[in-house]
């Protein structure tokens, strides 16, 4: 693995990394790449709509209720005909099969990841 640039705490500071649950997964035929629409309840931020290319390993019907860890503060990106507000976080594998990340416990929807 290379050695990335360093950034400072203050960078990561800036970085709104939370909890959420997804509440809907839809089939999304218009992306470039096998993906689904999700649906996802971050609490007191309300609720974020994104794209994530996931269909590999996950199910839209086990998706539902699934706790996941996202980036809520990017700018809204359009992707095809959606526009994703937020961006779910995964570890990808050497087959480009991404791996959710998600609380070992149950959290409160909204949580900030520190």
């Amino acid at each position: 693995m290379v050695e990335k640039d360093f950034i400072a705490w203050a960078d990561f500071e800036k970085v709104e990394i939370r909890t959420g649950t997804i509440v809907s997964a839809e089939d999304f035929p218009e992306a470039r790449n096998p993906s689904f629409k999700l649906k996802i309840d971050f609490g007191e931020l309300g609720i974020k709509k994104t794209s994530a290319q996931i269909t590999k390993l996950y199910s839209k019907e086990e998706l539902v209720g699934k706790q996941v860890v996202a980036v809520v503060n990017f700018p809204p990106k359009q992707i095809a005909n959606f526009m994703s507000e937020c961006l779910v976080l995964g570890a990808v594998n050497d087959q480009k099969e991404v791996i959710l990340l998600q609380p070992d416990k149950k959290a409160e929807n909204g949580q900030r990841i520190a």
